[in-house]
């Protein structure tokens, strides 16, 4: 058996179910053109129709392919998370091992502005900012990014305030090493565990933030394919009795759930706690 395998052997059954969750995820954001019976936005027949041998979860509100456009909000919706979470983090984590490392006023500044960013609710903030500067991918992807990188930023601190004060970091700054250095070779390896902890938190925190933008019209636009807005755009339906507009709210809740297992697993692991699961 390889170490991987003995690895997989080993891990509680939540952490097997999230695992593959995640890897069913993966092959449908890297393989949907292949995966998709139909084109992203190609219209194949009229709106709402049934269930069927060609329409396997029937059409939506202007006659696209559901399941074409499920598979393709996989691509987008998660790609997209993905990109947001870790630009949040590269801001978050350099900001946060800066304002540990040097302290002083460059702490304070960070820290107030943080504080001031993080007094306002998140998804007002950002309703505010896009309405001022429209709803374009990558406004989306910033105020987003701006957003969840305040809370990156606290926990970046936090850790690293806790690193820095250790003797081997006392002795590099005695060897006369440079603050990248100091932040690179010494605080961030010793931070990884609960940095790559928390991505994994915050990329649901993204990924539902980001789909709540898209029900309320401002997050991923049409014709793009997005679960969030697929919710909104099929929401008619659950008054005839269709669970059509409750699949994509479905894969959001999925992917949320196997994700959330992986991350308890992970931090089962690396805080040394036995699993009796």
């Amino acid at each position: 058996m390889t170490g991987f395998a003995k690895f997989i052997a080993a891990a509680p059954w939540t952490a097997r179910i999230g695992l593959v969750i995640i890897c069913g995820y993966t092959v449908a954001f890297l393989f949907a053109p292949w995966l998709a019976p139909f084109g992203e936005t190609e219209l194949v027949g009229d709106a709402y129709m049934p269930w069927d041998d060609k329409h396997i979860l029937g059409t939506d509100n202007v006659g696209r392919d559901m399941l074409s456009r499920l598979i393709y909000g996989a691509r987008n919706t998660i790609g997209i998370a993905l990109v947001t979470t870790a630009l949040a983090f590269v801001v978050g984590v350099i900001a946060g091992f800066l304002a540990a490392t040097v302290g002083g006023w460059l702490d304070q500044a960070f820290s107030r502005l943080v504080d001031i960013l993080m007094a306002i609710p998140g998804i007002i903030f950002a309703l505010l900012l896009l309405t001022i500067f429209g709803s374009t991918l990558w406004v989306v992807i910033l105020v987003i990014a701006t957003v969840e990188g305040t809370r990156v930023f606290r926990l970046a601190r936090a850790v690293g305030q806790s690193i820095v004060v250790l003797d081997y970091v006392e002795a590099a700054r005695i060897r006369g090493e440079g603050l990248g250095w100091i932040m690179l070779r010494e605080v961030l390896p010793n931070a990884i565990p609960p940095l790559a902890a928390e991505f994994g938190l915050r990329f649901c925190f993204v990924f539902l933030f980001l789909a709540g933008l898209s029900f309320l019209g401002l997050g991923i636009q049409p014709p793009t394919a997005d679960w969030g807005s697929m919710v909104k755009e099929n929401a008619t339906l659950i008054s005839y009795g269709d669970i059509t507009p409750l699949l994509p709210a479905g894969a959001i809740a999925l992917l949320t759930v196997g994700v959330n297992f992986l991350v308890d697993w992970f931090l089962h692991k690396t805080a040394g706690l036995r699993d009796d699961l």
